[in-house]
């Protein structure tokens, strides 16, 4: 053998003893992972099976709340305040085995025009340079949920699937298009009744949206409902939750807000502000007979955008010196005790008195005498003080008890979050605690919500009887059961038909009345009867200050002198309409409004007479606005229905008791060769009788028919366009 030969022949062995060596390597490590896999598993398996089979069931048993659906609030007619929509967070997954990667980077200048145009808070290229970041890392660190936008409304979540790129395929797995629903609180009417109807939230220590204010949160137990309960189980190829209790969704809620009256309400208060350049407003209105609040509004000076008001703090609940609208709730007892009786009885008023030595009070515009039925006429402090406060001379405190007799200290548990009671201090038997009294029965040094002197206003046009003011009046159970929250009385009482009548007319005549301090409000239209109120604002104490936090010369601390603002004040009016047969009742409280338009008449009364007549012309005081009962019925009035199937004329005059010839006409009989008459037909009744005289039809609009095209009567040949104008009554 050649030289060359042995020395291939070695190379070839040497080779395959590396060869053979690291296979043997290989072999020994498989080997080893073999040994420690099986003795893996024998230990898992045999040895500890208890121990991890205990492990896995722990997993299985970890049992997990599944949230309810919190339930809706609703406006009396039904509109929704409250309620959860679904939303969708748009993102890409870039994870998926089979993503178009290429296809994508083709895509991204028409994509990030799609995008621009849709969702312009990005320009072109700032979306382009976005949709590039993910390209930039490797393929295992790219982000499974790479988000586009957040919280969007369902259709314009499905408008992605027509964005380039991802309209190419369906197929998730192609194009990582991901679009995840999330649960949000949405309030239609946005901030309208806002703080009544409150807001959600999420408090500490809580995995869900609770309420924060108002009713969400006043109620947030019904509206919340009960969580379920969910354990996780073993499928063929999957964990998943499986339910073991359902949860109970929360209770719908039926609030006593009206959208109309709402609305009507805070414009008016709104515009009022604006006008006054006032700091705050509160208003309520209160159905009479029922103590439904149909509207409460509370708007406030924004400090971020001069000139605009925004829904803030809730001061309908909050208490406040109320003026002399108090003098009206102070002239209760003195009438159901008797000593106010006879009301013609005179006193001797003057413009100036010193009671019991305190400081003197005045009457403004009062004459030398007064009865007592023109005490709130003249709104007479010195007349209240010698009626009121004289007849308590032996016992300062009683006057505050016979308030709390009559309800007026109850809690009335509206729902409204926050809800203040009267505060009434107790006096002390001297004259220093009838100073006080006296002051008490015009109106100061006493704090009443602006609530509580709505529901007694309205106990005083509801002939007495105290109804509980209520926010909710009926829940429905996440299974269709309804509830119905009955109207209640704080008390069924608070004094007699006659005397409330006389204390109704003593209110009327404020606004009637030659000394009325609230003739502004006259108006033939809707009368109105209700008590001019003025307060002095008094200074409050800073955030943080203390009241003993004035340091004197001496170094030693005195109580912050707090007394009242010079020149601002805090004016309202309260009262009820029709004065004659009273269905709402109404107060307006405006802080510091600014002259020359800021006596309380001219402002707080004028938002009260502008919001009833907006609703007199609505037909809310039980009028009909549109039609004069004393004008003749003829063929000239216009029709609100027609119709030729004679069972619904005979149930319309039936059920609703509408004077047949004034409201009600039916269509003439048809003309050949004219145009049949088809105003207040529904649409469907006046294309059939159109079409039936051989014409054709076009309508706008929806509801009934107003008006149309020819007129009636018109002679037209067959297969003319007619046109009608529809409207909803």
């Amino acid at each position: 053998m050649s030289a060359d030969n042995r020395t291939s022949s070695r190379k070839g062995n040497s080779r395959r003893a590396r060869i053979m060596l690291n296979l043997s390597i290989v072999l020994a490590c498989v080997v080893a992972m073999s040994v420690a896999i099986v003795f893996m598993l024998v230990n898992t398996t045999v040895v500890n099976a208890d121990a991890w089979n205990a492990k896995g069931q722990r997993q299985l048993d970890t049992i997990t709340p599944i949230q309810p659906l919190r339930g809706d609030i609703l406006a009396c007619d039904g509109s929704i305040l409250a309620t959860n929509l679904n939303y969708y967070d748009v993102s890409i997954d870039f994870r998926p085995k089979h993503f178009w990667i290429r296809q994508y980077v083709e895509s991204l200048d028409s994509l990030a025009d799609s995008l621009a145009l849709h969702f312009p808070h990005r320009s072109r290229k700032e979306w382009h340079d976005y949709l590039s970041k993910p390209l930039s890392q490797p393929k295992s660190k790219r982000s499974g949920t790479f988000r586009l936008v957040r919280n969007v409304p369902f259709d314009v979540a499905q408008r992605f699937k027509q964005f380039p790129f991802f309209r190419r395929t369906r197929n998730a797995n192609r194009t990582g298009l991901k679009l995840e629903p999330v649960l949000r609180r949405m309030y239609p009417y946005g901030d309208m009744a806002r703080l009544s109807v409150g807001r959600v939230g999420y408090l500490p220590g809580k995995d869900a949206q609770h309420g924060i204010s108002g009713l969400e949160q006043a109620l947030d137990t019904l509206l919340f409902g009960t969580p379920g309960r969910a354990k996780r189980v073993m499928f063929t190829n999957r964990v998943a939750k499986w339910p073991i209790e359902q949860p109970r969704h929360g209770y719908t809620v039926t609030t006593t807000i009206d959208i109309t009256i709402q609305d009507i309400l805070e414009s008016e208060l709104g515009e009022m502000l604006v006008n006054s350049n006032a700091d705050w407003g509160t208003a309520m209105i209160m159905e009479v007979a029922t103590g439904d609040i149909k509207a409460i509004s509370n708007l406030e000076r924004d400090s971020l955008h001069p000139g605009r008001y925004i829904e803030a703090m809730n001061r309908a609940v909050l208490a406040y010196e109320p003026g002399s609208v108090m003098k009206a709730i102070s002239m209760i007892p003195a009438l159901e005790d008797g000593y106010a009786l006879p009301v013609d009885k005179t006193y001797s008023i003057g413009h100036s008195y010193a009671y019991k030595g305190g400081r003197a009070i005045h009457d403004t515009h009062s004459p030398a005498t007064l009865p007592v039925s023109r005490f709130l006429e003249y709104s007479s402090n010195i007349g209240m003080t010698k009626l009121v406060a004289a007849h308590y001379e032996n016992n300062p405190n009683g006057f505050r008890e016979r308030l709390r007799e009559i309800g007026f200290f109850d809690r009335f548990g509206t729902g409204i979050a926050r809800e203040r009671r009267p505060y009434f201090p107790t006096v002390e038997n001297n004259n220093r605690g009838l100073v006080a009294l006296s002051r008490m029965t015009f109106g100061y040094s006493t704090m009443i919500p602006p609530l509580y002197t709505c529901a007694i206003y309205n106990a005083i046009a509801n002939d007495g009887r105290f109804v509980r003011p209520r926010l909710v009046k009926a829940l429905r159970s996440h299974d269709g059961r309804d509830s119905i929250i009955p109207v209640s009385y704080v008390r069924d009482s608070i004094l007699s038909r006659r005397n409330a009548a006389l204390l109704r007319e003593m209110l009327t005549q404020v606004v009637y009345g030659q000394g009325g301090t609230a003739k502004f409000l006259r108006d033939k239209t809707v009368r109105i009867a209700g008590k001019t109120g003025t307060a002095k604002i008094a200074n409050e104490l800073r955030p943080g200050q203390k009241r003993d936090s004035v340091v004197g010369a001496d170094g030693r601390k005195r109580p912050v002198n707090l007394g009242y603002k010079e020149g601002h004040y805090r004016v309202a009016f309260c009262g009820f309409y029709p004065a004659e047969r009273p269905k709402y009742t109404c107060i307006v409280v405006i802080s510091d409004p600014r002259p020359p338009l800021h006596g309380p008449a001219v402002t707080a009364g004028a938002v009260l007479k502008n919001t009833a007549l907006k609703l007199y012309a609505r037909g809310y005081l039980d009028n009909y606005a549109d039609i004069d009962e004393n004008a003749p019925a003829d063929a000239g009035r216009p029709t609100l229905y027609a119709t030729f199937r004679k069972d619904r004329s005979l149930n319309i005059h039936r059920y609703i008791d509408m004077d047949r010839a004034a409201v009600i006409t039916p269509p003439a009989p048809p003309v050949a060769g004219c145009v049949p008459d088809v105003r207040g037909l529904g649409v469907r009744e006046a294309v059939v009788r159109l079409e039936e005289a051989g014409y054709n039809v076009a309508f706008d609009g929806i509801g009934y028919v107003t008006a149309q095209n020819p007129p009636a009567g018109t002679k037209a040949a067959k297969g003319l366009r007619v046109s009608l104008t529809l409207q909803q009554f």
